[in-house]
């Protein structure tokens, strides 16, 4: 199994210096990758009463492929991982331009996660249909994957028009891995058809249990194998003791998760350094070594 770290958005500060020493402090403590999540705009709540989004315009999010951007040149061996990218808001091309740009500057340590969000207020504002996000995202990431591998493309799609176009520079990882993000069922079969991983939100359990065997089940009537999908879980350390904490991680790994992140955002920490520290804390229950 990796072990990875959830960058803490939120509550990271603008320090560029803080960035930097959070990120080399979690590849120096032996964690596999970073995961950062994502979100453009912040909506006022003031005269939305019926707002159910954990976000407003108060929570603070660096841009995601400018933060990769910085850190791939910061870093050595960490993974960066987008967890996720709200794909159906984005003009997918140049989403393909930067997560290969990202690809190049981190010597192939990007892992695109994509999902197809919540937040109709950023789609409105991003001038994009909230309302058709799920199909879009299927034709994106057959756009993505052209782009990646292929020096020229011509790609006539329902959302694309590529006429004899490619991207220069290519990725490294041709292409990209792309994970998908959701507990819908339409998201499950997308998974299972299209999907290099995913990451479930769930508590370990009989509901994780079940949406994984029909997840497979997806992958399998795709002509796939279950194995060529990885599954990411999360772990916050705000759900309780040490002891509950390695309850949940061998909860993931008697469900066949093949990468586990720790969550350190909402504990009411009040510098990076807090977070580095529970991090470090945090390698006995995982058993990192070293």
């Amino acid at each position: 199994m990796k072990f990875g770290a959830v960058f803490p958005q939120t509550e990271i500060g603008n320090d560029p210096i803080a960035i930097r020493d959070y990120a080399q402090a979690v590849e120096g403590l032996g964690y596999d990758h970073l995961i950062a999540y994502d979100h453009v705009l912040g909506a006022n709540t003031a005269n939305r009463p019926d707002w159910k989004g954990p976000y407003t315009h108060q929570h603070p999010f660096h841009e995601i492929f400018v933060l990769f951007g910085y850190l791939a040149g910061l870093t050595r061996t960490i993974e960066l991982v987008t967890s996720v990218v709200i794909l159906p808001q984005r003009q997918t091309t140049l989403v393909a331009k930067q997560a290969a740009e990202v690809d190049v500057l981190s010597g192939g340590r990007l892992r695109l996660g994509v999902g197809i969000g919540w937040n109709a207020v950023e789609y409105e504002a991003l001038n994009q249909d909230f309302h058709t996000r799920g199909a879009r995202i299927e034709e994106q990431v057959k756009v993505l994957r052209a782009l990646w591998t292929q020096p020229l493309v011509t790609f006539h799609g329902e959302s694309h028009q590529i006429t004899e176009a490619g991207l220069n520079p290519l990725p490294i990882q041709k292409p990209i891995p792309i994970w998908f993000g959701g507990h819908a069922e339409p998201m499950l079969k997308r998974a299972g058809r299209l999907a290099d991983g995913w990451f479930p939100l769930s508590e370990p359990g009989d509901e994780a249990r079940s949406m994984i065997e029909r997840l497979h089940s997806y992958a399998r009537e795709a002509g796939r194998s279950p194995n060529e999908i990885g599954i990411e879980a999360v772990i916050k350390v705000t759900d309780g003791t040490e002891d509950t904490l390695r309850n949940r991680v061998a909860g993931w790994i008697d469900l066949g998760a093949t990468h586990l992140c720790v969550n350190t955002m909402r504990a009411g920490f009040r510098s990076p350094q807090e977070h580095i520290d529970t991090l470090q804390r945090m390698r006995k229950v995982l058993g990192i070594a070293g």
